[in-house]
């Protein structure tokens, strides 16, 4: 697996999307996901959970920001860090594709 350290930072107009290679239902409130690539589960729950179901479509990496803002008590300086990270670190385990801004 690829160091999520390792990536480019995230730019705002970088588009993600969840990867087509995985399977993921909503259980109590959390995201259960299974990477057909490794057949590994991931579970996703609270705000992992919400940005996980708003990558059903593609979005702007600025739009998951707002909306995670929007709907939880978080700062966006917090709120960037944490989704950079976790957007690192489905990226690294092929769970989302994320595309460079042009």
């Amino acid at each position: 697996m690829s160091d999520p350290a390792a990536a480019p930072p995230l730019s705002p107009d970088a588009v993600v999307v969840a990867a087509r290679d995985q399977v993921s239902a909503e259980l109590e409130g959390e995201s259960v996901i299974l990477s057909l690539a490794d057949g590994v589960y991931y579970g996703l729950d609270g705000v992992g959970a919400r940005i996980w179901e708003l990558l059903r479509e593609p979005r702007r990496a600025a739009e998951l920001l707002d909306a995670i803002t929007a709907e939880f008590d978080v700062d966006a300086g917090t709120a960037w860090r944490d989704l950079s990270g976790l957007l690192a670190d489905l990226a690294a385990r092929r769970l989302v594709e994320i595309t460079p801004a042009a």
